[in-house]
């Protein structure tokens, strides 16, 4: 992996830096169950990157149900704080954040995370210290597939949208970092998989 031509690097959080998307699943699995609501993992996993309100919206799209989506989000938050294995890094995106440090490349998280979640899951994995700049689901308007969250992290970073690049796991992030202008590497299954460059 070749940073030298970016002068910063921004990952996402859950399923790209840190093994967390299960965890997520996990609580919201609990939350349907609760609910008599019916349960696609896989479905749960292509939200990748939204955050929970947004996520219990198209959950009852998708179901056509009679409920609260702010009471769903609150009961997936609920049930996420009572996990308290929340995940392991991801070796492959470690590498690549601990090679922008030795270049002295600034680094940030874009995630679609509430930030007391992130802060708790990045800790907890150590990364903490080798993070410039963190922008979670509290600071942004519009969530990814919008680029406004990697546009921020950018401008927290100091660095130009175009001299920056993106490690993603969800087609919702890719969009997101190529509306911002920026190339995106794609993380599948903990590995590297895909190059997506901003301007195809």
């Amino acid at each position: 992996m070749d940073l030298k031509q970016y002068k910063a690097v921004i990952f996402d959080m859950d399923g790209t830096l840190v093994d967390s998307m299960p965890a997520h699943i996990d609580a919201w699995q609990t939350t349907c169950e609760a609910h008599g609501i019916p349960v696609d993992r896989d479905w749960f996993y292509t939200m990748g990157g939204s955050p929970t309100l947004n996520t219990a919206k198209a959950l009852i799209e998708k179901y056509q149900l009679d409920a609260d989506p702010v009471y769903l989000a609150e009961s997936k938050l609920r049930n996420f704080d009572d996990i308290k294995q929340k995940g392991e890094v991801i070796t492959g995106t470690f590498e690549v954040l601990k090679q922008a440090k030795a270049l002295g490349m600034p680094s940030a998280i874009g995630t679609g995370c509430q930030r007391r979640h992130a802060l708790e899951i990045l800790t907890a994995a150590g990364l903490m210290p080798l993070l410039d700049e963190i922008v979670t689901a509290n600071e942004v308007t519009q969530h990814k597939p919008f680029p406004e969250t990697f546009l921020q992290a950018a401008e927290k970073l100091g660095v130009a949208a175009k001299d920056c690049v993106v490690f993603e796991d969800t087609e919702l992030g890719c969009q997101a970092a190529k509306a911002a202008g920026m190339d995106c590497y794609l993380v599948a299954d903990g590995e590297i998989t895909a190059f997506r460059p901003a301007n195809i």
